[in-house]
């Protein structure tokens, strides 16, 4: 498990065949191993010492349980698992049980089988409450395939509507025995982190990183290398993580070109042990990179 990314891991039999047999998942959701993972707007529900994600019986969650609101997950640990919407904002449910945590937190805390699902029911839940009409005709919409996608209610559209997941790439740049971290205003001050942006429409991964990276610091790249990636449910990026080097026939000055840095600068692994800049959040890809990237051999 040490070997993925926070909220990363084929820890779930997704069983994509399985999606569109009502008759199967009518058996799911009655077998005594079903579990169910309550999301309260976009908080998961945990308990225990240590905490884990609390996974709920059927009775404990009937109320909930209506047609619309049975997102089936997949196999989790070999049983059905399905999210359930358990309303937003007031008094949360369940305080009997345990507490509904932020996802960012969990993410530093539970086992990465349980993170992993968290962020997937979480992510499954928001996408339907933000898809509830068609974006063809407007019409209404209604969950389909169990819950993995939706399908309009207008006869003359019918247009089934998937997930969207917005890809976004983030590099480390290295220049040497020093690497390229920048920071956006509304950070915590002292912060500093990898560059990063989203993929643009006709555009390469590369090509991207590229891009990005000339835009917010005015640094060329050259040689890039694919690192991996982390899905970041907030609300629905999937960052593709990179290594790369500058140009080394490049302008080496760093000028913000598109102004969404506040400031961007070149540390070495001796600068980056020493306590500034802050550094990213220990559960981003963005901080496996930095890490990574410190723990090579240097002459520092």
């Amino acid at each position: 498990m040490d070997n993925h990314n926070v909220f990363a891991g084929a820890f779930v039999d997704r069983s994509g065949e399985r999606r569109k047999d009502a008759d199967w998942l009518d058996e799911a959701l009655s077998d005594a191993g079903a579990r169910f993972v309550p999301v309260w707007g976009d908080h998961c529900l945990v308990g225990g010492d240590p905490l884990h994600l609390m996974l709920l019986e059927r009775h404990h969650i009937e109320n909930f349980l209506d047609e619309p609101n049975q997102i089936f997950l997949g196999l989790f640990r070999g049983k059905p698992a399905f999210a359930v919407a358990v309303g937003v904002g007031g008094r949360p449910p369940y305080t009997d049980l345990g507490e509904f945590q932020d996802l960012r937190y969990l993410g530093s805390v539970l086992p990465a089988d349980e993170a992993n699902l968290a962020a997937h029911a979480r992510g499954l839940v928001l996408w339907h409450a933000s898809q509830l009409f068609c974006g063809s005709c407007g019409s209404s919409a209604r969950p389909d395939a169990g819950g993995n996608s939706r399908r309009c209610l207008n006869p003359e559209c019918g247009r089934e509507i998937f997930p969207r997941v917005d890809p976004a790439v983030i590099v480390l740049v290295s220049n040497g025995d020093r690497c390229l971290l920048g920071r956006q205003g509304g950070w915590p001050e002292g912060r500093y982190s990898t560059i990063a942006g989203f993929v643009e429409t006709g555009e390469s991964l590369e090509d991207a990183v590229r891009r990005e990276v000339y835009e917010e610091t005015n640094i060329q790249v050259a040689a890039v290398r694919y690192h991996s990636s982390q899905p970041w449910p907030f609300p629905s990026s999937l960052m593709l993580g990179f290594v790369a080097e500058a140009d080394a026939s490049g302008d080496k000055e760093i000028r913000l070109n598109d102004g969404e840095l506040e400031d961007a600068r070149w540390f070495t692994r001796k600068e980056l042990r020493s306590g500034f800049p802050k550094l990213p959040f220990r559960i981003s890809i963005a901080r496996r990179l930095v890490d990574g990237w410190i723990n090579l051999e240097s002459s520092d």
